[in-house]
């Protein structure tokens, strides 16, 4: 009988406490002890939100390990990518000093040549290559290039491209990163562009790797051999230097170290913008992490807060039922 009273009491206070105390001759008292309608549970569940709580509390946990192990993860990447890059640099320049760049030059075939990643979380490394492609493909458009083209590396630079420019990609290579990157493989994909894609001129568009919080995009031009400016003779300049030995000629010699040249450049803009996806990522985990942390604070701030209210509460009906027993004495 007393623990049955005790209940009625207070299932009788929670329902006063539940917004009760309403009318004019509530005391401010009895109005500092009400509890909002959805601080208290329902009859059967006592604040539940706690165990919502807990949830994202664990949920958000657990987001934030992945997030450390992929910066981790990208961290060991980025120091071997890097150290290629910088060893491919010395491959294409002498090239590009030997045939030349003409960043300025939009001839009626011009291939642009978009390299991107295959995954994401790596904030906006791909959003600013495709950008300044499309902003060159105005260009192109404006100044005699009728037939420009995109040839897209990648598959989020693909997905961004279609969205308004689907009718300009001409080809889209995906798996970049499938299986380590090397020369040879590169190779055959330079060759496999070529050999789909008429041009007089490819601009390589790539994000070139500055350093571990800076990268920015960049453009290489290969011309097509007889798209290189030549002399009065009608050779290129460059080369009268030079004595070829062999069955070649110079147009064949041309050919051949302009499509080596295109090889080189795309082999060094794939390890440059190898290196600025990890570096980025690296960058938007560590961003992730610390936004993990500071939710996870103000979780469990928020937790306590609520498991006070409920234990405060709980203090309360049992302090009414007792009060309740001993008025019925």
């Amino acid at each position: 009988m007393a623990s049955r009273s005790a209940r009625r009491a207070g299932i009788r206070l929670a329902d006063l406490l539940r917004g009760s105390i309403t009318g004019a001759n509530a005391t401010p008292a009895s109005s500092s002890m009400a509890i909002a309608p959805g601080d208290i549970a329902p009859p059967g569940a006592r604040f539940a939100s706690t165990q919502v709580l807990r949830n994202r509390m664990k949920s958000v946990q657990s987001i934030q390990k992945i997030t450390k192990a992929m910066k981790m993860v990208a961290s060991s990447k980025l120091r071997q990518v890097q150290a290629r890059a910088e060893k491919s640099r010395g491959v294409w320049q002498p090239f590009t000093a030997l045939l030349g760049d003409a960043p300025d030059t939009f001839p009626k075939k011009t291939v642009l040549l978009c390299i991107t990643s295959d995954r994401g979380l790596c904030g906006g490394i791909n959003s600013s290559v495709v950008r300044f492609g499309k902003a060159m493909l105005k260009v192109a458009k404006n100044n005699g290039g009728e037939d420009a083209k995109f040839v897209v590396l990648g598959e989020k630079g693909k997905v961004q491209i279609q969205r308004d420019s689907k009718q300009y990609i001409s080809l889209n290579i995906t798996e970049l990163v499938k299986y380590p990157l090397n020369f040879t493989q590169v190779s055959v994909m330079a060759d496999e562009i070529l050999k789909n894609v008429e041009y007089d001129a490819i601009k390589v568009i790539f994000n070139k790797f500055a350093s571990m919080v800076k990268f920015y995009p960049s453009v290489t031009t290969i011309l097509a051999p007889g798209s290189i400016k030549t002399s009065e003779t009608g050779t290129p300049s460059e080369l009268d230097l030079y004595e070829i030995e062999g069955p070649d000629s110079k147009e064949e010699a041309l050919q051949n170290l302009s499509e080596f040249q295109f090889a080189a450049v795309l082999f060094n803009a794939l390890l440059e913008n190898a290196s600025s996806e990890e570096s980025s990522r690296m960058t938007a985990m560590d961003n992730s992490s610390k936004n993990a942390s500071d939710m996870l604070q103000k979780l469990t701030l928020k937790y306590n807060r609520t498991r006070q209210a409920s234990i405060t509460t709980e203090l309360i009906e049992i302090i009414s039922g007792a009060a309740a027993l001993e008025a019925a004495k």
